[in-house]
């Protein structure tokens, strides 16, 4: 029986881990999804149970192996970032997985900050908005300032990706997307780690580092497939569009958060770009990201609840609502603001159905997107804006994007596990002898009524 060549990809998210196989025109020939109970660590905190994920790492590779209908040439990893594996010599934790949203303590915090220059400018430098735990090297000084005996214990301090990937290859890396993703440990000035992590000895515990599209051999005897060395999901996502589409782009990707990702504006952060939620993240290649954070799909689920109570209806009426330009029309003249909380506030009596009240939801969201993503655009002519995730199938938003960006084409992408293909399309060259195939993304044009 011919076998078929796949490469295996975990999908690490907060809530469901999955594996996927993709063959080599990146079609999904397998795929298994699992769910994991948080423990609990020292402190009562919620976490990630890490030995739970450890053994569906191997028990999801062991289940696929004995499928003798694959040969699997390549195995990568992604997940979500801002989580560091403290591990010894052995390559054995030493802590739990901390979660992000751990509270932080203020004064080691501060205490940071100060010394190297005050929140402002170290917030600036390192393109990191002052997020606590989420600026996951403050996780590592705390483990030194809180727990010396393990910081002298550790060997690495690598993020969840790379521990994942450790795992089957043996191999202790950090990559870029990982560094760069809010982790206050980049100079993005000196394109180097910044100075607090050298002179508090940091440095020395964080693995060497290495480009995403890098691969290593496995550890068991005997194999001949190759190990990706992991990468942040965010940036994964962003790969298939990197490779895709060479002239100025912007995507917008939807979801709880809406990110704005500008592969091609590496100009400093501004303190009014700070403020207002952009940073920096990094390629697998090492290249700046800058991009704008928006919690507008977290804003659209609460306040479709509230116009669903009001109205007596539910959520699934608005999957049906069509765009009307005479509402359009008429909300416009009567609400200019711009804010993301806009719509919180205001009286849902002012509205005459459930029709009227969505339209006056969906322009507020894209109003509000409209001046984040304007943030991150530069003096390069951003030609196409593409949009992916939940938003991107929501007819009134695209086209209220699409009106609101004139100069711009844009479109609704969509990619059957983007984060996932990524991963695979990264380390192509290690396992495909197909070229990368040009049909991955399936885009919809949208025009905004003149």
């Amino acid at each position: 029986m011919m076998r078929i060549p796949v490469v295996a990809i975990f999908d690490v998210g907060k809530t469901n881990k999955k594996l996927f196989l993709f063959n080599e025109h990146y079609q999904i020939v397998f795929e298994k999804s699992a769910r994991f109970l948080e423990t609990e660590d020292e402190d009562g905190d919620p976490c990630e149970n890490l030995e739970s994920l450890r053994l569906s790492v191997f028990d999801s590779l062991h289940e696929v192996f004995r499928r003798t209908e694959f040969d699997i040439k390549a195995i990568n990893f992604t997940s979500y970032g801002a989580s560091f594996v403290y591990l010894n010599e052995s390559g054995h934790p030493l802590t739990p997985l901390y979660n992000y949203l751990k509270q932080y303590p203020q004064e080691l915090e501060k205490d940071l900050h100060v010394k190297y220059g005050g929140v402002e400018q170290f917030s600036l430098t390192t393109a990191s908005p002052s997020l606590g735990s989420l600026n996951s090297g403050l996780q590592v000084y705390r483990i030194k300032a809180e727990k010396p005996d393990v910081f002298e214990r550790m060997k690495y301090a690598v993020h969840l990706p790379q521990y994942l990937s450790f795992l089957v290859s043996g191999q202790m890396y950090s990559d870029m997307t990982s560094i760069g993703c809010h982790t206050a440990l980049w100079d993005f000035d000196a394109k180097d780690y910044h100075q607090w992590v050298k002179d508090t000895g940091i440095a020395q515990k964080l693995a060497p580092i290495v480009q995403g599209d890098e691969v290593f051999p496995a550890t068991f005897p005997g194999s001949t497939y190759k190990v990706g060395v992991g990468l942040h999901d965010s940036s994964s996502a962003l790969i298939p569009y990197l490779l895709n589409f060479h002239e100025p782009f912007v995507l917008i990707s939807t979801g709880t958060w809406c990110i704005s990702l500008n592969p091609f504006n590496d100009s400093p952060l501004t303190k009014e770009q700070l403020d207002k939620d952009c940073l920096f993240y990094l390629t697998y290649a090492g290249t700046p990201v800058k991009a704008s954070r928006l919690f507008a799909g977290y804003e659209h689920e609460v306040q479709t609840k509230r116009i669903a109570e009001h109205f007596g209806t539910t959520t699934a009426r608005f999957k049906s609502i069509e765009i009307d330009w005479s509402i359009i029309d008429k909300l416009k003249e009567e609400n200019p603001s711009r804010n993301l909380d806009t719509f919180s506030k205001r009286e849902l009596n002012q509205y005459t159905d459930v029709v009227e009240a969505y339209h006056g939801l969906i322009i507020d969201l894209v109003n509000a997107q409209v001046d984040s993503t304007r943030l991150i655009l530069s003096s390069q002519h951003v030609k196409r804006i593409f949009v992916d995730g939940g938003f991107s199938k929501n007819n009134i938003y695209m086209t209220l994007l699409a009106r609101e960006f004139t100069d711009a084409e844009v479109y609704a992408a969509s990619m059957a596990q983007a984060t996932a293909i990524g991963a695979a399309l990264v380390i192509h060259q290690h396992w495909n002898s197909h070229p990368i195939p040009n049909d991955i993304i399936e885009l919809r044009y949208f025009r905004g009524r003149s």
